[in-house]
């Protein structure tokens, strides 16, 4: 399968979901909660969306890593891709995050699990940028391009362009950064609500790119390699569907193949013909999540994905009938000594035997 399409995610089921005010003021697509519905009631609805998005995509093949988190002061949680993103050879890269009640949604307990679990060779933390007002918010700020080693980035409060050029330094990609705004001349907060790459498919509101010559080299650049480029409106952008993102899945046919996840509300949004266009090389997942949605972020603000390598199961050998009547014969004491027939210790150690 490509390399663009991780076949397992990481998701965090934030038991005190609320749309956070400290996001508030440069996420033009965050919206208030309904008048009338309690903090608990918010929770609970959010809850029961992240565990339909994990049921979701465990039907369709995907292998989910689900982290629950109990801390009401990190209302926005539930989108763990904006502090990690891992990388194909062993990379992980944690980010320097704008708000800073969202800072200690960074989990050594997620790069121990990704340590344990898969090869994991270097983290890189940018983290410590976060003092001088330098921000790059992973996978929102950045939508990468992991086959033709492109990193898109609209700028923004959020989205740096020398920590860019930094992380893409680090992770040998080529920085390709841009301008873009709404119809009233607000910047996008984050790329990946107007930008998603698959393997043989592209979604993207290029015209909420100003510069036309921008414009067209990041269409050019999209479909050099014959990636088909579905072009969303910005209306289509403010019902999400470009915060989407393909994962290594089944096919309904049970077959290995890609799958394009994305909320109800995105895939209602889409024309029969954008959907033509991404059917061809991949199946539409889509789950309803209106109370998450809240927030400003949708399904693919809440998938980190994991394009590391899993560690090889280690099963113990089997042992032949010779060394089973070796150990018989001499027994080895808990500290590592030869015991004799009459088990009195040998003076050598089982591990110098040899």
């Amino acid at each position: 399968m490509s390399a663009q399409a991780p076949s397992a995610v990481i998701l965090v089921r934030a038991q005190n979901y609320l749309p956070n005010p400290a996001t508030a003021a440069d996420n033009a697509f965050q919206a208030d909660v309904p008048d009338g519905r309690s903090d608990a009631a918010v929770s609970a609805l959010a809850l029961a969306e992240m565990d339909a998005l994990a049921a979701t995509l465990r039907d369709a093949g995907v292998r989910v890593h689900v982290f629950d988190d109990e801390d009401h002061t990190r209302p926005d949680s539930v989108f763990p891709n904006n502090w990690i993103s891992t990388h194909a050879g062993g990379s992980v890269a944690v980010f320097p995050m704008y708000a800073s009640n969202r800072r200690h949604e960074r989990r050594a307990d997620v790069l121990e699990m990704l340590k344990s679990e898969y090869r994991v060779q270097t983290i890189v933390d940018y983290s410590g940028l976060e003092p001088d007002g330098i921000f790059l918010e992973g996978t929102g700020a950045m939508v990468l391009d992991h086959v033709s080693r492109v990193a898109y980035m609209a700028r923004s409060h959020r989205s740096d362009a020398h920590v860019l050029e930094r992380f893409c330094t680090d992770f040998n990609y080529e920085p390709m950064a841009f301008d873009a705004v709404d119809s009233a001349g607000v910047p996008v907060y984050h790329t990946n609500v107007l930008a998603c790459v698959g393997t043989d498919v592209a979604l993207i509101a290029l015209e909420m790119i100003p510069d036309r010559v921008r414009r067209e080299q990041v269409r050019e650049r999209l479909s050099v390699n014959g990636r088909q480029v579905v072009e969303l409106t910005e209306e289509q952008v403010r019902e999400f569907a470009g915060n989407a993102v393909e994962l290594c899945g089944r096919t309904p046919e049970g077959r290995r193949g890609y799958v394009m996840a994305m909320s109800a509300r995105a895939h209602r949004s889409l024309r029969p013909d954008q959907v033509a266009v991404i059917e061809e090389s991949a199946t539409i997942v889509s789950v309803d999540i209106p109370t998450i949605e809240l927030a400003g972020g949708s399904v693919r603000c809440m998938i980190a994905g994991v394009h590391l390598d899993r560690r090889p199961v280690v099963v113990d050998p089997e042992l032949s009938d010779a060394v089973l009547a070796i150990n018989e014969d001499h027994p080895v004491t808990p500290d590592g000594r030869y015991v004799d027939a009459d088990h009195a210790d040998h003076p050598d150690r089982a591990d110098s035997a040899a």
